[in-house]
Order: structure tokens, then C-alpha cells, then sequence
């Protein structure tokens, strides 16, 4: 029930974000750099607003780390590569939930067809990654980048960099 629930409030977030005005863009500028705010402002309205509930969640938290802040922002900016429709979103949500490992061959795939969704989906953290590098991005936050949708244990992470990725994925996760 909290599944349909996140989705559900997912797609309205959605649905309904409109572009950021220059209040909302604050919080981005105080942190990214010339190069990495034109990534962010390439991205869609809903995903700069997701973006920035994950900062504000880890900020709340009362987390400070810089490379973990810039990568709660640029986290899925792999995105501009092939930006997906609402309906190309929903798509990969419903094939992964039907078709799991199925959905895992076709983000393999070439990005065409109806492959693309899910080659989006798997790949943006890679493409993501090297576009904040080129940026001029710290190593710390382009591999945070790079490895947000990675699988981690919950359990006592192994390195300082393995706690800075739960904690982004915690906060992704409730957005």
C-alpha cells in the first residue's frame, strides 16, 4: 500500500510541477557551480523539484557533506540525455512491477523504441555521472551520482562513501 501510495504522489508531483521561479532556484545556486546549474536547469520541472526535496530532506536532517548535497541535486540529470513523458515514466514503474527482470534486459538495450524508458532509467546514473565530471564535478559527489541507484546494505555501510549513498538513497527514496 506505501508503494501505491509513494507512485502515486510520484506521478502528481509530475503531473503537476511547474518550472522553478528564482526563489526555488536558490538552494541550487548557493551550491552548484556556473557549469553544473545549467545541467540542472536542463532538466524537467518536476525533476529539478524532486531534486530539491532531496537536498531540503538531507538538509533537514542536518547533513552538510557538499558532494552529498551537490548529488542530492544532480543526481538524476543523466536524464537530459532523453527526457522522459509522463506516460514513458509510468511505463517503466508498471514494467518493472510486472515484468522485473524483463524490464532489466530492455535498459540494456539501445535507447529506441519502447525500450528507451527503460534504457533511461538504468542508464541516467552512468550518463549522469560523466556529465557532471565534464561539469567540473568533485569525485566524491560524481561517484554518489553514478552509484545512487545502486543495490547497498542497509546494515552498517563498509565505507564513509557507502553512509554519504544511504543517506542519498533514503532521501530519494522519500521523494
Amino acid at each position: 500500500m506505501n508503494s501505491i501510495r509513494y507512485r502515486t504522489r510520484q506521478f502528481w508531483f509530475a503531473f503537476s510541477a511547474a518550472p522553478l521561479n528564482q526563489e526555488q532556484k536558490q538552494s541550487a545556486h548557493e551550491l552548484l557551480t556556473p557549469a553544473q546549474m545549467t545541467l540542472f536547469s536542463r532538466m524537467q520541472a518536476s525533476e529539478q523539484r524532486h531534486s530539491l526535496r532531496v537536498l531540503q530532506t538531507l538538509q533537514q536532517e542536518g547533513q552538510t557533506n557538499p558532494d552529498l548535497l551537490i548529488a542530492a541535486l544532480l543526481h538524476d540529470i543523466g536524464k537530459i540525455r532523453f527526457p522522459l513523458r509522463l506516460w514513458e515514466r509510468v511505463f517503466v514503474v508498471l514494467g518493472k512491477l510486472i515484468f522485473p527482470r524483463r524490464s532489466v534486459a530492455w535498459g540494456e538495450n539501445p535507447s529506441r523504441g519502447l525500450a528507451r524508458p527503460f534504457v533511461v532509467a538504468a542508464q541516467h546514473p552512468d550518463w549522469g555521472a560523466d556529465l557532471a565530471q565534464q561539469a567540473g564535478t568533485t569525485p566524491g559527489a560524481v561517484t554518489l551520482i553514478r552509484r545512487h541507484q545502486e543495490k547497498i546494505s542497509t546494515h552498517n555501510p563498509h565505507s564513509p562513501e557507502d553512509h554519504l549513498l544511504k543517506l542519498l538513497q533514503a532521501a530519494d527514496d522519500r521523494h
